[in-house]
């Protein structure tokens, strides 16, 4: 809601105590906020080649907003939560992989033109950047807000993922995964019902009035 409602002022970063500390650091744009205005090839110049982008991207050695920390990190306490089973594997995998497909087949610009060029994309710039990971492995398997039913979460990730890559590629905005675990939410329990399964032979139960 702050970033949509005041969105310069949520994305700038000032310094609290100029004067206190010298700071041997500055701030830049986050990776998607470079390719969604730059492209591809800004990216890779920034960070050298594209096995330092990923190696960057991976540890979080990079700008970002909240939570937009180590990818690799993140991954390892999504297969914890699947180990204790607290969750499942329908939601993150359904995400991950509809974002990686999209982002594979849309993904890719012509340097030059700036005119979208299929199955050229990153997918793996697209996963491991912005709040991608921390959404598809602690959000969207939040249980209150998800559905319960196994192929409804497997609907609800697909969902999330192709309105992540909508409003990525073609939104006002670099990212969308907020967006779009929230917009999923408000279907979870449409899903819940056109998944839930019927039960078959249940006789319904009669009332016998009782003689006076």
């Amino acid at each position: 809601f702050a970033l949509i409602s005041w969105p310069k002022a949520m994305t700038v970063w000032n310094e609290p105590v100029a004067s206190f500390i010298a700071m041997d650091a500055k701030t830049t744009a986050t990776p998607l906020g470079i390719l969604k205005e730059e492209g591809f090839a800004k990216l890779i110049e920034v960070f050298g080649d594209k096995m330092n982008l990923y190696m960057h991207l991976l540890t979080g050695n990079r700008a970002g907003s909240i939570g937009e920390v180590s990818a690799l990190a993140i991954i390892i306490g999504g297969l914890f939560l699947l180990y204790k089973r607290y969750i499942t594997w329908h939601i993150p995998v359904s995400f991950l992989a509809t974002v990686a497909v999209i982002a594979y087949v849309f993904g890719g610009k012509d340097a030059a033109t700036g005119k979208m060029v299929l199955f050229a994309g990153d997918p793996i710039v697209h996963l491991l950047s912005g709040g991608m990971m921390l959404g598809a492995w602690f959000m969207a398997t939040d249980y209150v807000t998800s559905p319960s039913v196994r192929n409804g979460q497997i609907l609800f990730g697909i969902g999330c993922g192709f309105l992540t890559m909508i409003i990525r590629l073609k939104g006002g905005f670099p990212e969308g995964v907020m967006f779009a675990i929230l917009i999923m939410n408000c279907f979870a329990p449409l899903i819940d019902r056109g998944f839930k399964a019927k039960v078959f032979g249940a006789v319904k139960q009669v009332k016998v009035k009782e003689a006076k």
